[in-house]
């Protein structure tokens, strides 16, 4: 792979962060990064009221294939992690699964949008046809900011408390 898709973002509010995939190395400041998340953006990232993110989780958001799955890192100018965005791709590399977190302090900054767009530009890259991410119907500030996106909110089957929003990127 000739890019890392590290770089440094700007967003329209003038804040500029860092970012680049996630390495094993990154688990005790991973684990910092989400202390500093509330109980209800954990809870609408891991759909559950886990109190903290535990090490297997951080294994899975540290150690990853960096082919079907990418977890980007989002560092402020202090080298403090501030955003963890995860793409999750089937076998075939045709669907992939967006998840995003960021610090309550670093939110309505334009860290998530930027961090879903370069998301969204890595996926298309890759050749991924589909991005989906599974959100809690409360969480309506992921959902405006995916449908922003072009992404389409459904039913989530079999749970009326979640929907899918999915987006056909122009890879696919």
């Amino acid at each position: 792979m000739t890019d890392n898709w590290s770089r440094d973002i700007t967003t329209r509010t003038g804040f500029t962060f860092h970012v680049r995939p996630a390495c094993a190395q990154d688990e005790p400041a991973l684990a910092e990064f989400f202390t500093h998340v509330t109980p209800e953006d954990r809870r609408f990232r891991f759909l559950s009221s886990a109190r903290e993110v535990g090490h297997d989780r951080l294994i899975a958001l540290t150690q990853i294939d960096h082919v079907r799955t990418e977890n980007f890192l989002a560092f402020n100018p202090e080298e403090v992690i501030i955003a963890t965005a995860m793409l999750a791709c089937d076998d075939e590399m045709n669907r992939g699964e967006v998840a995003i977190s960021v610090r309550s302090e670093d939110k309505h900054k334009g860290v998530g949008w930027e961090l879903l767009g370069h998301l969204t530009r890595y996926a298309e890259a890759k050749g991924v046809g589909t991005l989906e991410s599974i959100e809690s119907r409360e969480n309506h500030a992921a959902i405006e900011l995916e449908r922003e996106f072009g992404f389409v909110a459904e039913p989530y089957p079999d749970d009326s408390s979640l929907v899918i929003v999915r987006r056909q990127s122009s890879a696919g």
